[in-house]
C-alpha cells in the first residue's frame, strides 16, 4: 500500500508541475526498464532495458548496468528530439541504481 501511494503522489506532482515528457523507471528483482513516454498522446518516445541485447552482452554489477541504461535513454531521447524530461521514480526512493541511472542521463546531456 506505501508504495502505491508513494507512486501517485509523484506522478500527480509531476503531471501538476510541468508538461514535459515523463522519463520512467522501473526495477524489478533482475532487470532495470526506463522509458521517455508523451502523456499527451499517451506514446512511448525512446525506451531503454537491460534486457536488451547489447546489454545482455555485458557482464557487470547492477550498478554498471545502470549506468549503461541511463546513458543509453539519454542518446536516444536526444535523438528522438527530446531534451528536457520530468524524471518520473516511480515507487522507488531516488536512492542507488535509480539515482545512479538518473546521473548517468543527466551527464548523457538530458535536463531534469
Amino acid at each position: 500500500m506505501k508504495n502505491s501511494r508513494r507512486q501517485n503522489r509523484t506522478r500527480y506532482k509531476l503531471k501538476k508541475v510541468t508538461d514535459r515528457k515523463r522519463l520512467s523507471v522501473f526495477k524489478s528483482n533482475n532487470h532495470i526498464y526506463v522509458q521517455v513516454i508523451n502523456d499527451e498522446v499517451g506514446k512511448t518516445l525512446a525506451s531503454a532495458s537491460s534486457m536488451e541485447k547489447i546489454f545482455k552482452d555485458i557482464n557487470k554489477s547492477k550498478k554498471e548496468l545502470a549506468e549503461k541504461i541511463g546513458t543509453e535513454i539519454a542518446k536516444r531521447s536526444i535523438e528522438n528530439g527530446v531534451k528536457e524530461v520530468a524524471f518520473d521514480k516511480g515507487k522507488y526512493k531516488y536512492h542507488g541504481i535509480i539515482k545512479i541511472l538518473a546521473d548517468a542521463a543527466r551527464a548523457a546531456g538530458l535536463n531534469f
